[in-house]
């Protein structure tokens, strides 16, 4: 008597037990609201996207992403379409609260209970770990899908572990009962039913009624899937697999609808791919069951079936012209804007660029037809020279083109992440900065054009008690007294060591900063010649002000938007004029225009019928020939700056004769052709009748030959510093 009480009294409370966990449960799923994830940006539809990058007529110019999917809405997704997924997913969605009841049997039916009851005969021991689940995949609704994928990522990367994910004393007993992995997947499914639950009731508040709540779910599904083959949503994976946009779909493509709302049911096997046989199983079981739904006659479905699978498409890797690019726009995201690359690659933003996509491909080619000419004659340096070339407006400092690097470097295709030889690295500029030397000269107002300065044997201190170093000029010549602006047309380095040494260094400096430079430059008289580091930009900066009388940064993102179309602020400075009177900005650009207008100038070559283009520049060669570089501009606010470099990353030489004038001048010359030649700018501007009509005086009265003394060989003890030209 005493054991059947206490049997009674064990089955009472084990049953009371029961009962108590059951409501627990029961109340969870329906009405637990602890540990819930933020619906922000599910509800605003901010799925992760693709971030465009667009140029400066919004055409997309790159797309970064970690997830490649677009945004489609409900009315975006054509009938058959939302057909087909339905009859392959879950045909009851628009009935149903989040959970399918009418689908668990069929669920508990696939339950493998010979797994169950072997372990539990073995004792509920370790899991074994090898076998099969004993709760195999199936039975979810299209929100238990979403539920999983977008917010149990976490929890379903860690249900196949042999180690217990959750803690508790239910998790602990499941455990002990079913094995841990068995449990993982149980209490996954569990925490998917109830956030289910509690999405649509969410949804349904937000929207209004049951209805737009369903159609809101089904095309964040649409939209939030993965298709295979790095595609995400039904959108993507049309383009991708048919070459035709989700909106064209009409029920003439049911076989096509078909083939897609197969996919996402296993994207390994039934992704389009060259072995199709499994996904023509697929196809048209999902056919036969758009049939059985209603949406179809057979007779329709059967026809949909004899249906080939459609051949696939092609696609071959377009070059990423424009690595450079996305490295300055993540850039000025972050120091203008406060976002960062993870913005982007998930499709939160959307950037508009002031690059010009013809404009892009011209430098890209162009910089890879100047390092071709190199290799010719260094077969040894092929794929492994470097350059890199910018364009800016010089209105407003808007970039128009930017290349880092060449699109082949070691073999290997550039990508978005590569070093930006543009913007980050620090190379010395050569004869590029003579022009700041000169401007410096103008400004005290103690110079002009026409001030006679004397190119002769000059030396700069050395340091530790070093003997002094002798300047040479690049022909090894010296010429005497000779106008300022042959020295600057000629690049005469005594002669820009010695205006530094009237001048002072810091005067030097000073004018650097006015027009752009920012990097710090040293103390040292070879600064003058190009000794100091910076970077290409910040010179074609200086250039861009030169020529413009306009000082402005430069920048490349004009506009960020976010997924709602809310313009994000962008901390800018605003162009302002520069401080140099116009008589005295008037000299450098002229003496500028004559380096290409008088035929002893180091850019002569731009002078010209093959050259119908009015522009002023300067060449600059390196110490030992390592770097090549042009950088010159058309006239005024209405014109472009172009700045190029040619150079091997570490540093080694590219070969005697090899300067500015013979490697990035023509690279320079083909990217000015092509931008105007192109009308993508405009027409070139002329430079003010003044300027030219000066020069042309000059060139028909040059200096008188009494004060031009007779070349000079390098005397005995000059040593040469530089070979800038």
């Amino acid at each position: 008597m005493i054991a059947l009480l206490m049997a009674a009294a064990f089955a009472v409370t084990a049953s009371l037990a029961v009962a108590v966990v059951g409501a627990r449960e029961l109340y969870h799923l329906y009405a637990g609201r602890e540990d819930l994830p933020d619906l922000g940006a599910f509800m605003r539809f901010e799925l992760p996207t693709v971030g465009h990058i667009y140029d400066a007529s919004n055409e997309p110019l790159i797309e970064l992403a970690d997830e490649y999917r677009d945004i489609t809405h409900y009315e975006e997704i054509p009938s058959v379409v939302r057909d087909a997924m339905l009859a392959a997913e879950d045909k009851r969605f628009f009935a149903h609260d989040g959970v399918d009841y009418w689908s668990l049997p069929r669920v508990v039916g696939k339950v493998r209970v010979g797994a169950l009851a072997r372990r539990l005969a073995a004792g509920a021991s370790a899991d074994a770990k090898h076998g099969p689940d004993s709760f195999p995949q199936g039975g979810s609704t299209i929100t238990q899908q979403l539920v999983r994928g977008v917010f149990l990522e976490h929890l379903t990367s860690q249900e196949h572990s042999q180690q217990l994910k959750s803690e508790g004393a239910l998790p602990r007993a499941l455990a002990w009962v079913v094995g841990a992995r068995n449990a993982n997947k149980v209490l996954r499914k569990r925490e998917e039913l109830r956030l289910s639950f509690w999405i649509e009731q969410e949804m349904r508040q937000r929207f209004g009624s049951k209805r737009r709540a369903k159609e809101e779910i089904l095309a964040r599904y649409a939209s939030f899937v993965y298709m295979g083959h790095g595609q995400f949503g039904f959108s993507r994976a049309a383009t991708h697999y048919f070459g035709q946009p989700l909106s064209t779909f009409t029920a003439e493509d049911v076989d096509k609808a078909a083939l897609l709302a197969s996919i996402p049911k296993a994207p390994r096997d039934y992704a389009p791919a060259e072995d199709n046989a499994g996904l023509l199983r697929r196809r048209n079981q999902v056919l036969a069951l758009m049939a059985a739904s209603g949406v179809l006659t057979p007779q329709q479905s059967m026809v949909a079936q004899r249906r080939p699978l459609p051949a696939l498409l092609p696609h071959a890797a377009a070059p990423l012209w424009s690595s450079a690019v996305v490295e300055h726009v993540l850039n000025e995201l972050g120091t203008e804007a406060g976002l960062d690359i993870d913005d982007l690659r998930q499709g939160h933003v959307q950037v508009y660029s002031t690059i010009d996509g013809r404009a892009q491909r011209i430098v890209s080619e162009a910089l890879e037809h100047g390092l071709e000419s190199y290799e010719k004659r260094h077969p040894r340096a092929t794929g492994v020279v470097q350059g890199s070339v910018v364009v800016l407006k010089n209105r407003d400092g808007s970039i128009l083109a930017e290349t880092g690097g060449r699109q082949v470097y070691h073999g290997r295709d550039t990508a978005h992440s590569d070093f930006n030889r543009a913007r980050q690295a620090l190379r010395q500029p050569g004869s590029t900065m003579k022009p700041f030397v000169y401007l410096a000269a103008f400004e005290l107002g103690a110079y002009t054009l026409e001030s006679m300065v004397p190119d002769e044997p000059i030396s700069v201190p050395n340091g530790n008690g070093k003997p002094p170093k002798w300047i040479s000029n690049y022909d090894g010549q010296f010429k005497g007294l000779i106008p300022m602006r042959t020295a600057l047309a000629e690049s005469r380095n005594a002669v820009a060591i010695w205006v530094t040494r009237q001048i002072g260094i810091d005067a030097v400096l000073q004018t650097a900063r006015q027009l752009g430079v920012q990097t710090r430059l040293e103390r040292y008289p070879t600064t003058s010649l190009g000794a100091s580091e910076v970077n290409l930009l910040e010179l074609a900066t200086a250039y861009r002000a030169i020529a413009s009388g306009i000082v402005a940064r430069p920048y490349m993102v004009r506009a960020v938007r976010r997924g709602s179309g809310d313009t994000i602020p962008l901390s800018r400075t605003r162009p302002v004029p520069l401080a140099v009177n116009s008589a005295t900005l008037a000299l450098i650009q002229e003496g500028l225009r004559g380096v290409v207008r008088m035929p002893t100038g180091t850019a002569h070559a731009l002078s010209g019928p093959t050259f119908p283009i009015a522009v002023m520049g300067k060449t600059g060669t390196t110490n030992d020939f390592k770097d090549a570089l042009f950088v010159g501009s058309t006239y005024g606010p209405d014109g472009i700056t172009v700045a190029v470099r040619i150079g091997f990353d570490d540093g080694r030489s590219l070969g005697s004769r090899e300067t500015g004038g013979r490697l990035a001048l023509p690279v320079f010359r083909e990217v000015m052709l092509r931008v105007y030649g192109d009308k993508i700018t405009g027409a070139a501007p002329s430079f003010p009748r003044p300027i030219e009509e000066r020069i042309s005086h000059y060139l028909a009265n040059p200096a008188p030959p009494a004060l031009v003394a007779a070349a000079a060989p390098l005397p005995v003890g000059v040593t040469r510093l530089t070979t800038p030209q």
